[in-house]
């Protein structure tokens, strides 16, 4: 399927689950030292709040990166996806062994979760793809609503503003030719939707949402992806220290293909 048919899908479920026949999820976070940049970084900011027994809601799960990561770790997951591609990917994956029930279904409608079930909520898919301020609203609900009083809840967000860099890579001619309005700099939400870091902030003020860290998850990443991919082992460590010192400052927020933002209830 090309960009095109995509487009002419008007159910939006349906239009997002087709997106995934054109993007290879399953490999997007694990192809690369580079690309395992935006996983090394989420991971140590869920390790920060992870007990012994806790348990997991991985909503919009995509191919299982996460949700398989912190199975064989020994935590209880459960993982909702949406789109056909990234469930058979995950459940080729899957383990006889692996603590996760996984089922396809919609972030909106989370009605098979009982309110306080969890203790740590990822929402790392969905808020890349719903459109209309209304619907971002229910899902964070519906995430809230899970999650158990003093659990943590982690927003994953597509950077506006970054995009035209890491496009530049790939066209030489994005700058006069890229989809995006030439006067404000805003990205055309489609197939993903983009978030400034000042939207990503209100969206979730608006939802009610205490943010304990805005991290910018891969950096310049992909942008130095060459480079990063050539490095040994030990100039790669270094370079992910380096990562986590800057991931942080307010003054580089915005420069990321991925922002994070750890929450949670007010």
């Amino acid at each position: 399927m090309d960009f095109n048919k995509l487009a002419k899908i008007e159910n939006e479920s349906e239009r997002v689950n087709r997106t995934y026949d054109i993007f290879n999820e399953d490999s997007r976070l694990n192809h690369s030292k580079a690309a395992r940049v935006e996983f090394l970084t989420t991971v140590h900011y869920i390790d920060k709040y992870l007990k012994e027994g806790d348990k997991i809601l991985d909503i919009g799960a995509g191919a299982g990166e996460y949700s398989i990561y912190f199975a064989r770790r020994g935590y209880e997951v459960s993982a909702l996806e949406l789109a056909d591609a990234n469930i058979a990917a995950f459940r080729k994956k899957l383990k006889p062994e692996d603590k996760i029930d996984l089922v396809q279904g919609n972030a909106l409608e989370l009605t098979r979760y009982a309110d306080k079930t969890f203790d740590i909520v990822l929402l790392f898919g969905p808020l890349y793809h719903l459109k209309s301020d209304a619907d971002k609203q229910k899902c964070i609900s519906e995430a809230k609503r899970v999650c158990k009083d003093g659990g943590k809840i982690f927003f994953a967000f597509i950077s506006n503003d970054f995009v035209f860099l890491t496009e530049l890579v790939y066209n030489g001619n994005y700058f006069s030719k890229g989809d995006y309005d030439k006067e404000t700099f805003r990205l055309n939400d489609f197939p993903f939707v983009f978030h400034t870091v000042d939207a990503a902030r209100k969206l979730l003020a608006d939802g009610g949402i205490n943010v304990l860290y805005e991290v910018a998850s891969d950096g310049a990443s992909e942008l130095l992806a060459t480079r990063i991919n050539e490095m040994s082992d030990e100039d790669y460590a270094q370079y992910l220290r380096y990562h986590f010192y800057i991931c942080e400052k307010p003054e580089l927020l915005g420069m990321t293909n991925h922002l994070l933002f750890v929450g949670e209830k007010e």
